[in-house]
């Protein structure tokens, strides 16, 4: 079969032997597969976080000696089963997969380790128990974004983020703009979103942002106004909690009894926005950390390839919640999915281009200038190099 692999950080067109699935398994002819970021920074970037991995428990990540088939956004149609398999999806059935394949005990992350083979290629074996049937006629460019619309799925999830919410999501490419159409799904009410670009500002805006922000003239902090009760220092903290209690102290009752009372019933608690850092370069958290109003939740979807620097004097004064987010459930993919299928998660903002599998090199190019395109898909069928626009 014809698939493109990478090797040395050079993006090769080659021909390969069918894969053949193992048990449990299934083989599916590719019809798109979506170019990550994170395929982008593997590029250049793999050993560095295949260290990382290695101290995680996962010794396979790609290197950079290694040839490797990329692609983990799949969506293609069943051809063929392994032994072992329930034979639940029939041949022909249009699917998208959760991209783990396990070999006995050997579990590998498809299109992100030599053991297992990704998406650009004409074929790609995945798990029978984690492939789904798209519904709905869910179009093909739309169905490949299914996992990595599942990654914004989950850090929306893991953010706990509510309707009355202010969410702010700093970062513009295909992460931020997921993390936007997710929020704008479940109805949260003001959503402010942050990049240099222009072309991306124009994006969020489509996918759903109420506030786009050029952080070289104003920053989403400032665009955020006032009237949100949110605290920017510490003193001025402080001496609200003096006026509390001066306040209190006027009742027939100890302002302690009060204060835990207002406990009870939320009255006393701190409001913050939740922001969502999907940029991943060095200094970018700390940078968020200074910034942000005391109490923020910070939601870290951006990968910062190698090491950085943070001040956990800041967290810890500001009283911040960090959370760091990888992947989703296998029910948050299946969420997703449907949610796309239903039109109730709108992400046909995000392709702005279609490739062959001789134009990967191009679509890597492209992908690095975020003025040119947000998120370009591989379909195996087309023969020319040059990228096609959507």
């Amino acid at each position: 079969m014809k698939a493109t692999v990478i090797i040395q950080g050079r993006l090769e067109l080659v021909d390969l032997p069918a894969p053949r699935p193992r048990a449990g398994q299934l083989l599916l002819d590719v019809r798109r597969c979506g170019i990550c970021g994170s395929d982008l920074h593997a590029r250049l970037h793999g050993d560095e976080l295949a260290d990382t991995l290695d101290v995680c428990g996962y010794p396979r990540y790609m290197r950079s000696e290694q040839r490797v088939v990329m692609g983990h956004e799949i969506y293609g149609e069943v051809v063929e089963y392994g032994p072992w398999t329930s034979g639940r999806i029939k041949p022909g059935t249009p699917v998208v997969a959760v991209p783990l394949v396990r070999y006995g005990h050997q579990v590998d992350g498809i299109g992100l380790s030599a053991d297992a083979p990704g998406g650009y290629g004409e074929q790609v074996v995945v798990q029978e128990s984690l492939t789904l049937p798209v519904p709905n006629g869910l179009r093909p460019d739309i169905a490949a974004l299914t996992e990595p619309m599942a990654v914004a799925w989950h850090a929306v999830n893991r953010g706990d983020v509510t309707r009355k919410d202010t969410a702010i999501v700093l970062g513009c490419g295909p992460v931020g703009l997921a993390v936007i159409s997710v929020l704008k799904s479940r109805g949260v009410a003001t959503v402010i979103a942050s990049d240099y670009s222009a072309g991306r500002r124009a994006l969020a805006k489509s996918c759903g942002a109420d506030i786009v922000v050029d952080p070289s003239v104003e920053t989403p902090w400032k665009a955020m106004g006032d009237g949100h009760g949110f605290m920017t220092t510490m003193p001025e903290e402080y001496g609200a909690g003096i006026d509390a209690i001066e306040s209190m102290q006027r009742l027939p009752v100890p302002w302690w009894v009060t204060w835990r009372a207002l406990d009870k019933v939320g009255v006393t608690r701190r409001k913050r926005p939740v922001v969502f850092e999907c940029v991943g370069v060095p200094g970018m958290l700390d940078g968020v950390m200074a910034a942000a109003p005391l109490h923020s939740r910070v939601v870290v979807v951006g990968v910062c390839m190698g090491s950085d620097t943070i001040r956990p004097s800041l967290a810890v004064n500001k009283e911040l919640d960090l959370r760091f987010v990888v992947g989703y459930t296998p029910l948050e993919f299946r969420d997703t999915l449907h949610a796309l299928a239903d039109g109730t998660l709108d992400a046909s903002h995000l392709v702005t281009g279609r490739v062959g599998l001789a134009g990967v090199n191009h679509a890597f190019t492209a992908l690095a200038d975020p003025e040119a395109h947000a998120k370009i898909v591989i379909d195996p069928t087309i023969e020319t190099e040059q990228i096609l626009t959507t």
